[in-house]
């Protein structure tokens, strides 16, 4: 073999390596192309599901912060309502308080009621002796009435007659002085008790007031609450 084929055979082996060394660089350029794609697609969901995740998280945010607010606005809205229908009863309770306050100007009708609930006083206790007490102003009217009570009470309870001791001690409150008076009052009427003090029955006009009040509440607020929702 000469020089010339040696040289020939040398740039065939020389052009195979090379050729094989660049099928070889293509192909690992191809293969790192792939995965490069391939974690390049991996990198790409992960941050589409992590974003995916956020907003589905920032969502949920936003609707219990919604529903927070419209909790605390319905609230703020039943305690404003609550508080007009507070405002409307008392109001209601104030005027009737002034009302009873005059009931008792009218001597010959205020004189009839209170041998009533004298009566009726009599009625609830059941006892055969009883202390009576009522207001200084009212003590000549009770004691003109007192007698004609006890027999009256005697007839429909078929007892004997009651000994009733008004207590010229103590007396219920007075009339308020003005209409701003925060001092205490009694707009009328009687309290009755046993002689040992055990059973007491409050007939005033004021307790009697707070009583139809409070059975009557529920059903005024049940007419307020269309008003003031109105």
């Amino acid at each position: 073999m000469n020089d010339a084929d040696v040289s020939k055979q040398i740039q065939q082996m020389a052009r195979f390596i090379r050729q094989e060394a660049e099928e070889k660089a293509n192909e690992i350029s191809v293969s790192a192309e792939e995965e490069f794609n391939i974690e390049k697609l991996q990198i790409l969901e992960a941050e589409k599901k992590r974003i995916r995740q956020e907003f589905v998280r920032k969502t949920k945010q936003v609707d219990i912060r919604r529903k927070i607010e419209y909790s605390m606005q319905l609230n703020a809205s039943r305690i404003k309502a609550l508080q007009a229908q507070d405002d409307i009863v008392n109001s209601m309770k104030e005027s009737a308080c002034k009302q009873l306050l005059r009931v008792s100007n009218n001597k010959k009708e205020y004189r009839k009621l209170l041998k009533d609930l004298i009566v009726q006083s009599l009625i609830r206790l059941k006892e055969p002796a009883v202390q009576l007490r009522c207001r200084e102003v009212d003590r000549k009217i009770v004691e003109s009435v007192l007698d004609d009570a006890c027999r009256l009470y005697a007839a429909k309870a078929q007892v004997h007659a009651p000994d009733v001791t008004i207590d010229t001690t103590v007396y219920l409150p007075p009339p308020p002085k003005s209409p701003d008076s925060h001092e205490p009052f009694c707009s009328g009427g009687v309290v009755m008790a046993s002689k040992d003090g055990k059973i007491v029955f409050e007939n005033t006009l004021d307790a009697r007031l707070d009583v139809a009040f409070r059975k009557k509440l529920p059903e005024i607020r049940k007419q307020l609450l269309g008003k003031v929702g109105a």
